[in-house]
């Protein structure tokens, strides 16, 4: 009696499915061939990039540069650490100077300060050119190093 009742169950269920999608464009409105997790287009989709690469002197509408206005004030040392060094210089991530710590700034300030400018506009170990801040200018990181270099004096 149980075969019987499951039999009818999944015969119910078969029945029922055309009736529940009318047509397979409400499932996708991909053409059938190209639903498929390994479909070719799935592929492609996966593994196109999500951004683009403009090059300097070709056109490209999408390009857009988040920075301070032109004519814009350059921003202080203190804004600059604060909305980018401090991420690191914050709490010492991957082994940078805490901010304001003697001991961690002492050796680095020995350097002399022209060496900290270019470490800062060009990277050091793990840290990135300008600190990662691509929108910043060349004066603004000097202003910041010398901002964290005051404070740790």
């Amino acid at each position: 009696m149980k075969k019987i009742a499951t039999l009818l169950a999944v015969v119910g269920l078969v029945m029922s499915a055309p009736v529940m999608a009318k047509s397979t464009k409400e499932i996708s409105d991909q053409p059938l061939g190209e639903r498929g997790l390994f479909s070719e287009r799935a592929v492609i989709e996966r593994v196109t990039l999500a951004g683009k690469v403009c090059l300097e002197g070709q056109p490209c509408a999408a390009a857009v540069v988040a920075g301070p206005a032109p004519g814009a004030e350059p921003r202080t040392g203190e804004q600059i650490v604060t909305a980018v060094c401090s991420g690191c210089h914050g709490a010492g991530v991957m082994g940078a100077p805490i901010i304001g710590n003697k001991s961690l700034w002492g050796p680095r300030i020995a350097q002399g300060k022209d060496t900290l400018h270019q470490h800062a506009l060009h990277g050091i170990r793990s840290m990135p050119p300008k600190g990662g801040c691509a929108t910043c200018s060349d004066e603004e990181i000097i202003g910041a190093v010398d901002f964290l270099i005051s404070k740790a004096k």
